[in-house]
């Protein structure tokens, strides 16, 4: 053999055992563990890429939005707990939501309709993220405080000569 084939050889059988024993000391498991959420991330902001350079239709930008966020939430849970999930399983909701409106607002078929699913996707994923970071402590709270907005209303309604905006009308 000349000398040059034996160096790819070499280098060939080197980069093997490396890959060998990086395997049995768990790297590639460690790696997969800790990397799977760009399995998701990656495609979506692929899918970006292609619309923004003007290589795809704007239909890329439903799955691009979803994939995009969907990869953000489950790289954030891996990171710092499952246990985030209790609070934050509103966004699959934001994830579709985002989608939806990206592809309004990009594409050259205006529907008005999709516009205002995806905000109202949008703004159901905000109020139920809002309640489920509520807790229950917190949401006695809120029904006391609007207990005592409602009886403050009804109390300083019947004032006679009140002039304030909020006092007369109805």
């Amino acid at each position: 053999m000349s000398s040059k084939n034996d160096m790819k050889l070499g280098i060939f059988i080197a980069a093997a055992g490396i890959v060998i024993l990086f395997g049995k000391l768990g790297v590639f498991g460690f790696l997969g563990r800790a990397l799977w959420p760009l399995v998701i991330l990656v495609p979506g902001l692929f899918l970006h890429v292609l619309f923004f350079s003007r290589r795809a239709s704007a239909t890329v930008l439903i799955p691009a939005g979803i994939l995009t966020v969907y990869g953000l939430l489950l790289g954030l849970c891996n990171t710092w707990g499952w246990g985030l999930m209790t609070h934050l399983w509103p966004l699959l909701l934001f994830g579709i939501a985002v989608g939806l409106y990206e592809y309004s607002l990009y594409s050259s078929a205006r529907t008005g309709g999709l516009m205002t699913t995806s905000v109202i996707l949008g703004a159901l994923s905000l109020v139920l993220f809002i309640f489920s970071l509520l807790g229950t402590g917190a949401l006695y709270l809120l029904g006391a405080v609007l207990i005592a907005a409602g009886i403050w209303l009804m109390a300083g309604r019947g004032k006679p000569g009140s002039r304030k905006k909020w006092n007369g009308g109805w």
